[in-house]
């Protein structure tokens, strides 16, 4: 087979990595890739959003499936482009990747189907908002811009006063741009975070192991929401009580709503949950896997991703036996100092080739180019390198990441030394 990535992440790194484990496959191809992907597969330089040359390409190069790895084209239709022209396509359709495009519509969604969520109001204008804030919220709220905002447009506001300035860079400043043109006012739920990815082929789920994500850019969880500073899995917070809760109340659910709404979903839904004292709550839907959650997840996988994926898009998911390794996986964020304000970029990085041949330590290339010379690594954006690395248990895990993270170096290199800490107290 042939197969094209759409994409430039650590997630997708993660997922050709997984790609080039298939005996089914002979080449990989990405667009538009990054430096570490290049390794294992030949970089196009097509941006995700061009669906035109995507087409032209895969159709060019006789590719046998495209793994659409980011949001924008998802929610943007890139599917839709590709199976109008017979290409065969990984990924939600626009009507059903709208999941993730419109808060909105997922949480009128969850409201609809009774899937447990916090309580909410949707507002298109900022004088609404603002009113609302007055006369009927609790604090602290929770901000979200309505549609893509890089995983940034949620905003936790303690006063008033930070809530009204929240609607006014959202709504009235546009900091997110066209992801602002609505916006959802949201309870407050408190408890811990836990990621559970899932395969989907419109009516069958199957779920993938849990994890956890750490947000904000500095140690103790302050500082700015990123993109995301590292990860583990499995989560112990996530016990068999809450698995049992979520398949009855949560996973099947959604997956028929979307199926009822005539929007049926085929991909990978991202679940994020809140645990909250009454029992599990959906924070968020991501339609596609999460980054860093695919460099813990996909790691620790035993089937072949090939497989899985076809199931999903032939409907025939309902005979796949999902099966995950019996160890644990931690995923540690090498960033840019600065991030997610400002940083440099193009310095060299060194030390990679400390990785080569480590069972169970991986390097996933989030923001890196080659040099003018085509063999010097150079970073190339805020969150730069996903140290992971397996032990047998997320404590060993942890060992093993961190001491990975000692083996590859550049000049602002920066990363959070606490991920994963809470282990310690599972």
């Amino acid at each position: 087979m042939k197969v094209l990535i759409v994409g430039s992440g650590g997630r997708e790194h993660a997922i050709a990595a997984s790609v080039a484990k298939s005996s089914k496959v002979d080449k990989i191809y990405c667009a538009p890739g990054n430096a570490g992907i290049g390794q294992i597969a030949e970089c196009v330089a097509i941006g995700a959003m061009e669906f035109d040359k995507l087409a032209s390409f895969a159709k060019e190069k006789e590719i046998d499936l495209v793994i659409v790895g980011m949001d924008d084209p998802l929610v943007g239709g890139l599917v839709d482009v590709l199976e109008a022209e017979g290409i065969r396509t990984f990924g939600p359709k626009k009507n059903a990747a709208i999941l993730e495009g419109s808060k909105a519509f997922s949480k009128d969604l969850m409201k609809k189907y009774n899937i447990p969520t916090a309580a909410y109001e949707t507002f298109e204008a900022a004088e609404d908002a603002l009113e609302y804030l007055h006369t009927h919220a609790k604090f602290p709220v929770v901000l979200k811009a309505d549609g893509l905002a890089l995983g940034k447009g949620v905003l936790i506001c303690n006063t008033l006063e930070e809530a009204e300035e929240g609607v006014c860079s959202i709504m009235t400043e546009r900091k997110f741009g066209s992801a602002g043109n609505k916006m959802v006012i949201e309870e407050f739920m408190t408890g811990r975070e836990v990621s559970v990815l899932s395969f989907v082929d419109g009516k069958t789920i199957r779920i993938m192991s849990s994890a956890q994500d750490h947000k904000r850019a500095l140690d103790g969880d302050k500082g700015l929401n990123t993109g995301g500073m590292g990860n583990f899995s499995p989560s112990p917070f996530y016990t068999k009580e809450v698995d049992d809760f979520c398949k009855k109340y949560i996973y099947q659910a959604t997956v028929d709503a979307m199926a009822a709404e005539k929007r049926p979903f085929k991909g990978v839904i991202f679940f994020g949950l809140m645990l909250t004292s009454d029992g599990p709550r959906v924070l968020e839907y991501n339609a596609r896997f999460g980054d860093p959650e695919a460099q813990v997840v996909l790691p620790r996988m035993k089937n072949d991703i090939i497989d899985v994926m076809n199931a999903c898009i032939d409907g025939t998911l309902d005979q796949v036996d999902l099966q995950f390794e019996d160890n644990a996986a931690v995923c540690v964020v090498l960033a840019s100092e600065g991030y997610p304000v400002k940083y440099d970029k193009g310095l060299p990085i060194s030390g990679l080739e400390n990785f080569e041949g480590k069972e169970g330590y991986y390097c996933f290339h989030a923001g890196t180019k080659l040099g003018s010379d085509g063999k010097t690594f150079l970073t190339n954006g805020g969150r730069v390198l996903g140290v992971t690395a397996t032990g047998k248990t997320l404590k060993e895990a942890r060992a093993n990441a961190y001491e990975a993270t000692e083996w590859v170096d550049f000049a602002n290199k920066y990363m959070r030394h606490d991920i994963g800490k809470a282990i310690d107290e599972a």
